[in-house]
This record gives C-alpha cells, structure tokens and sequence, in this order.
C-alpha cells in the first residue's frame, strides 16, 4: 500500500492539544460527515476497529450513512487488504 504523508508545522499541531493519532481520527470523522470517506475509509484512516469507530461516532451523534455503495467499496478494500 501506498502512503502519503502530510507536513503540518509542529506550531500548529501543538496548538491543537491533539496526539499525531487524535489528528488522523479527526479528520477521519470530518471527511466521513462530510461524505468524502465511506465508513470503511474513514475506519481505516482513524485506525481503528469497526465496532470502536461506530461508537466514537455515535457518541458524538454522527449517523453511520451507510450505504449499498460503501458496503461494496468496503469489501473491495477488504479483497485488496486480503491480497497484500
């Protein structure tokens, strides 16, 4: 799998008061709310299980818009994942 980093200025993480991991769960949950990552996506970005994504969304009351398209985008990932 191919990876992309992301330069943020030390400055500007600090003053977030958030850990490199809180950053990447944030904006997991950003792009899957604003429907640019399918669950499974944003899942994976947030690294985090199924079951511990689903309920950090669900204690912030973002609805799980989950779809017949982001099943079959998830399992593609899961096909790809199981290839590696």
């Amino acid at each position: 799998m191919e990876m992309v980093q992301i330069e943020i200025p030390q400055h500007l993480v600090q003053a977030t008061r958030l850990t490199i991991p809180e950053l990447r769960r944030e904006l997991a949950i950003t792009l899957f709310q604003q429907g640019r990552l399918s669950f499974g996506k944003a899942r994976e970005m947030a690294g985090m299980d199924f079951w511990a994504f689903q309920q950090l969304l669900g204690s912030r009351g973002i609805p799980p818009h989950y779809d017949l398209a982001e099943y079959e985008a998830d399992l593609q990932t899961i096909r790809e994942m199981a290839d590696e």
